[in-house]
């Protein structure tokens, strides 16, 4: 393992900003994986943490590939980290949003250019992101309908699905869009939760990416198979939103099967308890995503049902 920085951005008012990588293995760039992009990704840069110990021991016992490197980063926004804050406090910006950035412009323009720079030179590249809401999906790869995607490579991580997202105007500023469009295939992974440690999401995450290593001959390493991942795309997806705003009561979670005209939340009138709406599905299907704040704005998603046509 070699500890690198993998660039630094100057500051006027306190100590350079380091960015860190772990890389394991010589010779090719052939996968990256990239952490938090935002300061509140707690369970994201605790993903890498535990990939970073497994793959010290796999080069260790001599599983790296010969020929192959592969590239951890923990964290791009440290400096949002220590403060605990999602967005890079000085701008109040999203790094996510800010590709592919720009070596003159402000501070999250010109990280997010330093950063896909480094990036586009690698042949995979997979992101652990976060939703813009808080709440829980289904385990899940993600990529960006760019014409350059390969949804089924995107199926050896072996999770149940493999979502192809159209995007929209807001998405070509993110670094899965920016990054397929520079040559890298990139996956972006939801590892659960966000500002705390799921265990279980965790565990599934690491292992789906080990399995994607293994699979693109990258390393040599023991792990139990993964499932048989279907595609589905933004038609497969129907929202469920609230029109009124209060607290937030859910009845189902994500991964339930529901049936038409089913119960899935209360939207309560936080003062008084009395149910200013009920939320129920319109179509059969599974929960894709739920949103778990426990309040819910007016005209807010709060549910995305898996409808039975994903292939």
């Amino acid at each position: 393992m070699k500890k690198e920085i993998l660039y630094s951005i100057p500051s006027y008012f306190r100590e350079d900003m380091n960015v860190q990588s772990f890389r394991f293995g010589k010779g090719e760039k052939s996968c990256v994986i990239l952490g938090s992009l935002r300061g509140d990704e707690i369970q994201q840069l605790y993903v890498c943490a535990r990939l970073v110990s497994f793959l010290r021991d796999v080069e260790n016992d001599g599983g790296i590939v010969n020929g192959k490197t592969v590239t951890i980063i923990p964290t791009a926004i440290g400096a949002s980290m220590n403060t605990g804050t999602r967005l890079w406090g000085p701008e109040n910006m999203d790094l996510n949003r800010r590709f592919p950035g720009d070596p003159d412009g402000s501070t999250t323009e010109r990280l997010a250019n330093a950063l896909l720079t480094r990036l586009k030179t690698y042949k995979y590249g997979i992101q652990l992101t976060s939703f813009y809401q808080a709440g829980s999906f289904i385990p899940h790869v993600r990529v960006m309908n760019t014409g350059h995607q390969n949804p089924e490579l995107g199926k050896e991580f072996g999770l149940p699905y493999v979502y192809i997202r159209t995007p929209r105007i807001y998405d070509q500023t993110t670094l899965n869009y920016c990054w397929q469009l520079e040559g890298t295939q990139a996956y972006s992974l939801y590892a659960g939760k966000t500002t705390e440690i799921d265990e279980a999401a965790a565990d599934s995450t690491l292992r789906a990416i080990i399995r994607f290593l293994n699979s693109r001959g990258i390393i040599r390493s023991d792990t139990v198979p993964g499932l048989y991942s279907s595609i589905i795309t933004n038609e497969d997806l129907i929202n469920v939103s609230a029109s009124a705003a209060g607290l937030l009561r859910r009845i189902k979670f994500a991964g339930a099967h529901v049936r038409k005209g089913e119960q899935l939340a209360f939207v309560m009138n936080p003062l008084d308890g009395s149910i200013r709406e009920v939320l129920k599905t319109p179509v059969t299907g599974t929960l894709f995503f739920v949103q778990d704040g426990p309040f819910i704005p007016e005209h807010s998603l709060v549910f995305n049902i898996l409808a039975p046509t994903a292939k």
